[in-house]
């Protein structure tokens, strides 16, 4: 391993289609010679949403974090810090599994659900396999400031950051997501 993209975020090029991992963005919140850990910032899961809906008495949206140990729940919080167990992410934001704390402050109002976003599984790398995938172009890498990663992101954001890179990936924002059709 060369280098960390821990703080940074992957943009999948369009040869990725047909799985969870088509035209997605994902947060790289761990990288070191031993894998990488990461979170996908704009794939809804309707199923565990409907299921968190029975904790709260409005609308939840949870996102998949990636095909690995579904049934784990992640946060990413903006904001207090409600837990001890925590990782940071970037200044104002950190990630943690405290599912218990995370609750409990949301229902008493000591943070809002606006601040806080919902993963199930996560995205995981073996040692050399994210740098691997980088140089075969699977995932262009990418620093963004000032993203927050608590909003409700959706599809639209994959082609936002396209765009904004310009040159061929403005061709990709732009292609059909089966891309044998173009």
């Amino acid at each position: 391993m060369h280098y960390s993209y821990k703080g940074k975020i992957l943009i999948s090029t369009p040869d990725i289609s047909g799985d969870i991992f088509s035209r997605s963005v994902v947060l790289i919140v761990e990288h070191n010679e031993s894998g990488a850990f990461g979170l996908i910032l704009n794939k809804k899961n309707n199923q565990m949403s409907g299921k968190f809906k029975n904790f709260f008495d409005f609308k939840i949206e949870v996102y998949d974090g990636g095909p690995v140990e579904n049934e784990k729940i992640f946060f990413i919080v903006k904001g207090k810090k409600v837990t001890e167990i925590y990782t940071d992410i970037s200044e104002g934001f950190y990630l943690t599994e405290d599912i218990e704390n995370i609750i409990s402050s949301v229902l008493s109002g000591e943070l809002l659900i606006d601040n806080v976003k919902i993963f199930s599984g996560y995205s995981g790398w073996t040692a050399n396999q994210l740098d691997d995938e980088v140089q075969r172009k699977m995932w262009t890498v990418v620093d963004i400031y000032n993203l927050d990663y608590t909003l409700p992101n959706d599809q639209t954001l994959w082609k936002s950051i396209m765009q904004n890179l310009g040159g061929e990936y403005l061709l990709w924002a732009n292609s059909p997501e089966d891309i044998s059709l173009n």
